[in-house]
């Protein structure tokens, strides 16, 4: 669908994306970069799945059924959209409510990254 991919750094916790048909260095740090495999279904307490609600083109995304925590300690960094035409991320800061909106979309995936709990994906 989006073809992207998300590589992590071991050493400094960089993520990076490489986009279909991008060459991306996988090292980092003199280190060689990890994929990350994304989770789509939540066992946990704190819920990591997004939850998208579409309208007219737009699409809003919640992370979790009930809000995933914003800490220092535990957060989501980044959510990503993910669709044959184009890529956006919007990067989050803590003490911030794990939300995204993005205009102009039918289909896709959406992707979150949690500092704790890595990579998951949703399709919409």
């Amino acid at each position: 669908m989006s073809g992207i991919d998300f590589y992590r750094c071991g050493t400094c916790g960089n993520v990076l994306a490489r986009m279909k048909g991008e060459h991306l260095s996988r090292s980092c740090c003199s280190n060689t970069l990890t994929k990350l495999e994304t989770n789509i279904t939540d066992g946990a307490t704190e819920q990591h799945v997004p939850m998208i609600t579409k309208n007219d083109g737009d699409i809003q995304v919640v992370i979790g059924s009930v809000l995933h925590p914003m800490l220092p300690e535990h957060h989501i960094e980044w959510i990503a959209l993910g669709t044959g035409e184009k890529t956006e991320i919007v990067y989050l800061k803590q003490g911030t409510e794990p939300k995204a909106e993005f205009s102009g979309v039918s289909t896709g995936m959406v992707y979150e990254y949690c500092n704790l709990h890595g990579l998951w994906e949703a399709k919409f």
